[in-house]
């Protein structure tokens, strides 16, 4: 199942991230760059890397201008992000193009890579709780607080798992079809965002 390999893939690069522990690490990806596991792989790495830009950036003593710095990063990883999604929804699209298509096939809410984000990010979530259900200079309150919420995020992470793995039968099987839509972001593009167009005039 995608799902369970997906997950594996996930926190191999959440591992070798935590090896350094470095957000200015480069990414060693072991996989073949036509491959989707390395997609997975950089897809992971990437959400990696942001949850601990995220995490410097409420340092309430950060200055203004690291703070900026940090800003611009999330915002090119938030790029990095959408076009990895993008590139393994192609992969699932080129996948499943000759499919029949049932006649009461329906589109599903979210793209099969759109729902693998999540499963993503879940997986950081996962690590990082567990981290914070051992940590010994926490309480003894809120270490078990974290395993209760840490047994929650393993029950979401088995109905994703399942929903996935669901959704790419269907789409085997021609019950369910998927569309590739480009998110078309403008916030970046400086001829859609007005503060920067007008700022080329």
């Amino acid at each position: 199942m995608i799902s369970n390999k997906a997950f594996k893939i996930f926190e191999m690069a959440i591992n070798d991230y935590h090896i350094k522990d470095d957000v200015n690490q480069p990414m060693k990806n072991p996989f073949d760059k036509e491959s989707l596991e390395y997609l997975l792989y950089k897809k992971n790495w990437i959400d990696t890397v942001q949850w601990h830009y995220e995490d410097l950036i409420r340092d309430p003593k950060i200055s203004p201008n690291n703070a900026l710095s940090l800003k611009r990063k999330i915002d090119s990883s938030n790029q990095d992000r959408t076009d990895t999604v993008e590139y393994i929804d192609s992969f699932y699209y080129s996948k499943f193009k000759n499919v029949e298509i049932n006649k009461n096939a329906s589109i599903n809410t979210e793209s099969p890579a759109w729902a693998i984000d999540r499963l993503s990010i879940l997986a950081l979530k996962i690590f990082h709780m567990k981290e914070e259900s051992e940590r010994s200079s926490g309480s003894k309150e809120h270490r078990n607080s974290c395993k209760k919420k840490l047994l929650i995020l393993m029950e979401q992470k088995n109905d994703l798992s399942e929903a996935i793995d669901q959704l790419l039968q269907d789409m085997k099987n021609g019950l369910k079809y998927m569309k590739v839509y480009k998110q078309m972001k403008m916030y970046n593009d400086e001829s859609l965002n007005p503060v920067l167009y007008q700022n080329n005039i």
